[in-house]
């Protein structure tokens, strides 16, 4: 089996080939069929990288969205609507500029990846930021959306990686 880093690697190579819009408007459809989105009231969003899957979309949904920001070495969440300010983070990531607020109010947490596999395992970009936060807050349940060239059978994963609940591929 390969490793993270070579996994990383391939994964972002062919992202670069793929039509994230088409992608990306499929799984907005898919993840707002999905029962619990539907019942979900606070969603964690992620803010899109290039390449990465781009769900903005659903801020029109009538929801209460928050996006993840790095505080030192943990992932805190702020409220997050639709034309609010970001600013870029040390990580090259558009973040929040409001106040973090308590995670205890999701209702549903939308994980980004590089890959996932079969078990729900994803492979991210190695910081260990949301495998803290699952296990901070595992009793909320996570959606991952990735699309099906980035599908595998089986990830390598350690035991402090967590899985996703439900794996929604487009």
């Amino acid at each position: 089996m390969d490793s993270k880093t070579d996994l990383r690697i391939k994964a972002k190579r062919i992202r670069k080939n793929l039509d994230i819009d088409t992608l990306s408007l499929s799984a907005v459809s898919k993840i707002r069929e999905n029962y619990v989105y539907k019942q979900s009231q606070n969603v964690l969003l992620f803010y899109p990288l290039k390449y990465e899957i781009n769900l903005l979309d659903l801020l029109n949904d009538d929801k209460n969205f928050y996006l993840p920001k790095v505080d030192g070495d943990k992932l805190v969440i702020c409220p997050f609507k639709k034309g609010d300010k970001l600013e870029k983070s040390h990580f090259n990531i558009e973040e929040p500029c409001s106040n973090p607020c308590s995670p205890l109010i999701l209702d549903l947490i939308i994980l980004p990846a590089l890959m996932a596999d079969a078990a729900g395992y994803r492979l991210g970009y190695g910081g260990g930021f949301y495998d803290k936060f699952l296990a901070e807050n595992s009793s909320v349940p996570a959606i991952l959306p990735i699309a099906k060239e980035l599908y595998v059978k089986e990830l390598p994963h350690e035991n402090f990686d967590i899985k996703a609940d439900i794996v929604i591929t487009c």
